[in-house]
């Protein structure tokens, strides 16, 4: 909001400096923005009084031509003072133009209760669920990430998501690498069966949550994606499509469309919150993730997600208490699950711009004796909102007390509940056994009452010890 830049308005600078400085960015920004803020003034001023000098003048010009006078001179005046009009306003265009893509690279105000650092180490641990099952009975007390994943020790005998799935059958990265390229990849046999039930039970645990499901297109205008992706994103995240028309953008997750879903509309508080439940297949280039798990489905260009999406009023901390149902949502999936996991509030330097605090949920990998992310759950305030003028309607009686002209906008949240292929991974590390894989409880419904996936015949054929040969 520009008029949290201007003092004069009850703004304060000062607090968007201290954002930046948390967030370990460009502080100069804001002064940056101010001076071309008053210089846009200073300039629409200019026009204000050209403008009223063109009205004088045009009424001169009716005086004398009623008086049946030459009004030449003063016509040649007031065709001057409209050009002087056109230039200044082109000023006060560019003014704007610029005033407004400096303020896009500022990030939301960063909230007191997100941990100030440039070093993901220093991520403070909010919660931990079943940290016994990881370190033993009676486990320490960690505030850090970096605490407790140097405590983490390898559990012997367990395998990686790397080394199970081909092993289970359930996906072929090699086809899919030679068919679609680097991080490429088949689900087979029960790895399409274990994904759809991940979609369908997660599509179920929202919707009985009062989450309103919604599936997205797969791609979006340039326009569109504008106005709720970062600028770094096209670059390093987003693929772009040619056909028919303008090209278009890949989503990189259903978040973007369903911000894109409210453009220009005016909420009304009596239907506020709005509860999603998005389902998309999502697109990803990884490029700011080249040489990080290359191997596996865990970091790939194509998967599918399920994800919660929420608006809420901008008053009474109703975002701050929706981002907690949010998080709270996704936790209950992953006990319910019987995962270990442990809720994370991410340093400010880590923040994308959008966000004012981010919690994710990292579950417990025991076979590559790693937690990883597989939850991020992120308070936009109205900073989404603003950028696709997603408007909260007033009642009568805020009017009265802030002015008729007061803009209000709605509160963004977004959070996975699950991108199906990355959770695969951490279920088949945490459900293995010497002979195959346990099928979690409550997605035995979704799969025909399977209980158990052995070891793939063909995995194990292949895999043979030679004969004679010593082992």
């Amino acid at each position: 909001d520009i008029n949290l830049l201007r003092e004069e308005k009850g703004g304060n600078p000062d607090l968007v400096r201290k954002s930046q400085e948390r967030r370990h960015a460009d502080v100069t920004l804001v002064d940056q923005v101010i001076a071309v803020d008053v210089q846009w003034r200073q300039e629409q001023f200019k026009v204000d009084q050209l403008r009223a000098d063109y009205g004088k003048k045009n009424k001169e010009v009716a005086a004398k031509k009623k008086a049946k006078e030459d009004a030449d001179d003063l016509i040649a005046e007031a065709k001057a003072i409209d050009a002087n009009i056109k230039a200044a306003e082109e000023v006060c265009n560019q003014c704007i133009e610029k005033r407004d893509d400096l303020l896009k690279q500022i990030g939301n105000v960063v909230h007191d209760t997100v941990p100030v650092s440039d070093n993901e180490d220093n991520n403070a641990i909010v919660r931990t669920h079943n940290l016994e099952a990881v370190l033993g009975p009676n486990p320490a007390t960690f505030s850090v990430c970096k605490q407790l994943d140097d405590a983490l020790v390898k559990k012997e005998g367990k395998l990686s998501h790397v080394d199970l799935i081909p092993k289970l059958g359930l996906a072929d990265c090699e086809k899919g690498s030679a068919i679609a390229g680097n991080r490429g990849y088949f689900l087979v046999g029960d790895g399409v069966l274990l994904n759809q039930a991940l979609i369908s039970y997660g599509l179920a645990f929202l919707s009985a949550r009062d989450y309103t499901p919604i599936q997205t297109p797969f791609f979006m205008q340039k326009e569109a994606m504008a106005a709720v992706a970062q600028l770094a994103q096209f670059d390093e995240e987003l693929y772009r499509v040619s056909g028919e028309g303008e090209d278009k953008y890949l989503i990189a997750t259903s978040e973007q469309p369903i911000c894109a879903y409210h453009k220009d509309s005016w909420n009304d508080p009596a239907k506020l919150p709005r509860k999603y439940v998005g389902l998309s297949t999502c697109f990803r280039k990884e490029v700011g993730s080249h040489g990080r798990d290359t191997l596996g489905i865990f970091r790939v260009h194509q998967f599918e997600k399920i994800e919660q999406f929420c608006v809420t009023g901008p008053d009474d901390n109703a975002s701050w208490e929706m981002l907690e149902t949010m998080i709270g949502a996704s936790e209950e999936f992953y006990k319910s699950l019987g995962i270990p996991y442990r809720v994370v509030a991410i340093v400010s330097g880590a923040l994308n711009d959008a966000a004012a605090k981010k919690l994710d949920l990292e579950a417990y990998f025991p076979g590559s004796n790693a937690y990883r992310e597989l939850v991020s759950c992120s308070n936009c305030t109205d900073y989404q909102a603003r950028r696709v003028e997603a408007r909260f309607g007033q009642t009568a009686g805020q009017k009265k007390q802030q002015g008729a002209n007061t803009k209000a906008y709605v509160h963004m949240l977004n959070s996975t509940l699950t991108a199906t292929e990355r959770t695969l991974c951490c279920l088949v590390e945490n459900y293995q056994t010497p002979e195959g894989m346990n099928v979690p409880e409550v997605l035995q419904p979704f799969m025909g009452g399977k209980e158990f996936i052995p070891w793939d015949p063909e995995w194990l054929a292949k895999n043979a010890p030679k004969e004679g040969k010593k082992k």
